[in-house]
């Protein structure tokens, strides 16, 4: 419902439909708000920051963030389904890396601008 008393809107009916047109579908939004309920995870992202310095194993990462391997292998379950990390095997072990360029930029990203907030 449109917000009548707002003199933008009354101004500028355009600005208004041209945002609304450029807009991704709702579907795509709530992807994005289940993706950044993801990573809302201190856990999560510890293990997401440790695969992006290199591949690991449950037991490595298990070390790093100083946690069982259960626990961190429910964490990768969870990111697995959300397509942040992705796995190989070799041999008997199981190799853990994240799932693509743009994990790796989001992770990044997200770094770069909680840093530079932190003055």
């Amino acid at each position: 419902m449109p917000n009548v008393s707002c003199q933008v809107v009354q101004d500028n009916p355009d600005i208004v439909e041209n945002v609304k047109k450029k807009m991704e579908p709702s579907e795509s939004l709530k992807s994005l708000a289940e993706l950044f309920k993801v990573l809302g995870d201190p856990t999560r992202i510890k293990i997401l920051t440790a695969l992006t310095h290199s591949e690991l194993c449950v037991c490595a990462m298990a070390d790093i963030v100083d946690m069982g391997s259960s626990a961190v292998s429910h964490q990768l379950r969870v990111l697995r389904s959300a397509k942040l990390v992705k796995y190989r095997r070799e041999g008997k072990n199981v190799i853990y890396s994240l799932d693509d360029q743009h994990v790796h930029s989001l992770m990044g990203q997200g770094l770069e601008h909680v840093l530079e907030n932190k003055i």
